[in-house]
């Protein structure tokens, strides 16, 4: 397209500021409380004070080791499992299979996620069930620390299971610009093996296209909180953990002590992004050597292919028996060890909750509808915009998911409480808008592209202008992929924590806020119950959006996916 329109350009420097801004300013409100300066708090004087406290915490050391190796070696794994997994199926039916059953696990929020995982692994979960006590003779839930262990693995497992569906819808859009088939094909006609030919003809470009969301998952895993405080160590936590501890305390004296912690988080996750991009280039160097060596690595294949196989089945059946787990608590009454199933099914966990969740899902449903919404349109906008050059958002759209949540939250936290503002539900979703908007614009920007511009050229000469091209020709053949990106937005604001627990005070709640809250009560029937509601909007968003579209194409052969 010629020019931009003017409310296009609207949209495109609005997405822009929405991007950046925030995050700017909250790192801006972290500085001043983090070298005690915070003039409605007391602190009138710059001071070290809060970095001697910080300093002075005795789990700081062990804080940072777990935020360090947990974040590493879930990124390292879901790197590692999502690169196997293309290499070793791509252009097979097999991995047609394997794309379809994952990619609907974007649509699960982490927490619902992390809770589904716990009660599976959990001393007293189905696997322990399923193998007692014929293969193990426990007869009572055995004394093991599974969950919440000190080494952050049930963290790590939780972060894995979640990230790698999220780094395959990145690879397979970068895959079409990296000629990946034909580059296979070639690899293979010269004797070498399905994964060691990939790795070699193809894997250096992916990776360059996914680059930034491999950031992205490392600075999210180094910083997450609600999967966290489901999963992960308890004493110490992981730094995020405690920093929203020290955020929330009712000593407000503690936020100081929390800025600064903020700011150690972000100094980690730049520290672990630069080594992570040192690494980089000593890995490049050593795949250029093993390039050059001609290996052709057939025999690989034997192993390499049932293990990426095996990874996506296991990361499939964790989440589904999981999910399933959930689903059984929240109608369990009577349920003893190592009984399967339960011995009493009620609907009292869901009678008990009915107004609550009544309430606090249409609270979540607003919230979020109304920032996927505002994410459309200016994903629209600034696509439209960017039609001459696609690089403007490129370089911000991964900004609000680089930069950890934890460290400019509590700077947007202060802002809104001295504006006023905190604990409402437009300041709610307007936060959430800016972790909606990278989504819903990353899963747009693929079809928007694609779009086949004839059409376009086409209505032009018979006299559309621009707007009208758009939105009688462009948006309808869009429509499918819209309504997908709509589905992964409100998915992705179901999901927000801490944004929510920071910038709504604690008087808005959601549905992720309630699952969260309860996890430390142990009680998981009640758990089941807002797990189950948490997973099962989004889903229903998705599967209305993909019917939506087969009812409105069932007479139109062109618009149908074959």
């Amino acid at each position: 397209m010629a020019q931009a329109s003017n409310p296009a350009r609207f949209g495109l420097w609005a997405a822009l500021a929405l991007l950046s801004l925030p995050v700017l300013a909250g790192l801006i409100g972290v500085i001043g409380p983090a070298f005690g300066y915070l003039p409605a708090l007391g602190g009138n004087d710059p001071s070290l004070a809060p970095w001697r406290a910080l300093l002075a915490w005795p789990g700081l050391g062990q804080a940072l080791r777990l935020s360090i190796v947990t974040g590493v070696l879930a990124t390292a794994l879901s790197l590692v499992v999502t690169l196997l997994i293309v290499a070793a199926w791509q252009g097979t039916r097999s991995f047609t299979w394997i794309t379809r059953a994952l990619a609907p696990l974007l649509s699960l929020p982490h927490a619902a996620a992390a809770f589904g995982l716990a009660y599976l692994i959990a001393p007293s979960g189905w696997i322990a069930r399923g193998i007692s006590p014929w293969a193990t003779g426990w007869e009572r839930p055995p004394d093991l620390l599974i969950v919440n262990d000190p080494w952050g693995l049930a963290l790590v497992a939780g972060l894995v299971i979640k990230e790698v569906p999220f780094l395959l819808l990145m690879t397979l859009a970068a895959l079409p610009q990296t000629d990946s088939l034909r580059s296979q094909m070639v690899a293979r006609s010269l004797g070498y093996g399905r994964v060691t030919g990939w790795m070699k003809a193809v894997g250096p470009r992916v990776y360059a296209q996914i680059r930034l969301p491999v950031y992205a998952v490392l600075a999210y895993s180094m910083s997450v909180v609600d999967v966290a405080l489901i999963l992960g160590p308890t004493r110490p936590p992981t730094l995020a953990v405690q920093i929203l501890d020290w955020m929330t305390h009712p000593d407000l004296a503690m936020r100081f002590q929390a800025a600064a912690g903020a700011l150690l988080q972000l100094a980690l996750v730049i520290g672990a992004l630069l080594t992570w991009r040192l690494a980089e280039g000593l890995v490049a160097r050593w795949g250029a050597v093993w390039a050059a060596a001609g290996a052709r690595g057939v025999a690989a294949d034997k192993v390499l292919r049932p293990i990426g196989a095996a990874g996506a089945l296991a990361i499939g059946l964790a989440v589904g028996l999981g999910l399933a787990g959930l689903l059984v608590w929240s109608f369990a009454g009577l349920w003893r060890f190592p009984a399967l199933l339960p011995d009493i099914w009620t609907l009292r966990n869901w009678t008990g909750q009915a107004d609550n969740l009544r309430r606090i899902g249409i609270e979540t449903a607003v919230i979020a509808s109304g920032a996927t919404l505002i994410a459309l349109f200016l994903s629209i906008a600034a696509l439209q915009a960017q039609s001459k050059n696609r690089m403007q958002m490129m370089g911000l759209i991964y900004l609000p998911l680089i930069v950890p949540q934890i460290a400019f939250l509590p700077g947007l936290a202060t802002f809104a409480l001295l504006l006023g503002a905190d604990g409402t539900r437009m300041a709610v979703m307007a936060v959430h808008l800016v972790f909606v908007l990278p989504y819903v614009y990353l899963t747009l920007a693929d079809p928007w592209r694609a779009w086949d511009a004839r059409a376009g050229l086409a209505a032009a000469a018979l006299g559309a202008r621009p707007a009208r091209v758009l939105w009688s020709i462009r948006l309808p053949m869009l429509t499918r992929a819209l309504l997908i990106a709509v589905a992964v937005g409100f998915a992705t604001s179901v999901a927000q924590y801490l944004p929510t627990v920071l910038i709504g005070a604690g008087r808005v709640s959601t549905v992720t806020t309630e699952a969260v809250a309860l996890a430390s009560s142990g009680n998981r029937r009640l758990i089941g119950v807002w797990a189950v509601v948490q997973m099962a909007l989004p889903m229903a968003v998705f599967a209305l959006c993909l019917v939506v579209p087969a009812l409105l194409f069932r007479n139109r052969r062109g618009m149908q996916i074959a």
